[in-house]
């Protein structure tokens, strides 16, 4: 069974969907959960479902490939195939993406290319969207390689934006879809099923 390592930097409500849907109907072993700083509720999470965690925070290194090459370690001796972006706010370096290459996906708040890249993270992204007059939008998974929300596409789903929607209201929306989402995702991925053609990603039938 393959191993996964969900990366956090918040509530980990999006790293809960995986738990939940794979004790529902177990498809990868969730080896450890990755946080970008202390005292978030993702780790209360792994807690409560006894699932090693480690922290490893942006400042606590110099420059960005230290973090990267620290995290790989712990990557490596814990024998991790997938990496799995969870609501996870640290940049990763091309030289680690690039190591890891249709190994990591992320979730994104948009439908990309709308409202994605730099700057563009929680409630930034759905101010954007309300504020630019958009009547859809919706969530994202896709891989992840150098370029921020740059990864090619795995799957998208849609809402609709209403005349009274906030940015909290929309991000309520937009995380219950990501929350069905992401698990199918992760599933494909730990299962094979993912086929990676120029910019198309191709669902292939159940092995």
């Amino acid at each position: 069974m393959k191993k996964i390592a969900v990366f956090c930097s918040g509530s980990g409500s999006d790293f809960q969907s995986i738990i939940d849907a794979n004790e529902k109907e177990r498809f990868c072993q969730i080896a450890l959960m990755l946080a970008s700083k202390e005292g978030i509720g993702a780790i209360e999470r792994a807690k409560k479902h006894g699932i090693p965690f480690f922290v490893v925070p942006r400042s606590a290194f110099d420059v960005a490939e230290e973090m990267c090459r620290a995290i790989d370690k712990i990557l490596t001796e814990n024998e991790i195939d997938y990496i799995v972006l969870a609501g996870y706010l640290s940049i990763l370096t091309k030289e680690f993406t690039d190591r890891y290459r249709h190994r990591i996906i992320n979730v994104h708040p948009s439908l990309i290319p709308s409202f994605c890249g730099k700057g563009y993270y929680g409630l930034n992204v759905h101010r954007a969207a309300i504020d630019y007059g958009v009547k859809l939008s919706g969530a994202t998974v896709h891989f992840v390689n150098g370029e921020p929300d740059g990864g090619e596409i795995i799957m998208q789903r849609a809402v609709e934006i209403e005349d009274n929607d906030t940015a909290e209201t929309l991000q309520q929306k937009i995380l219950k879809i990501e929350h069905e989402m992401l698990p199918k995702a992760v599933r494909l991925l730990v299962e094979g099923r993912l086929k990676v053609e120029g910019r198309r990603v191709k669902i292939t039938e159940e092995l």
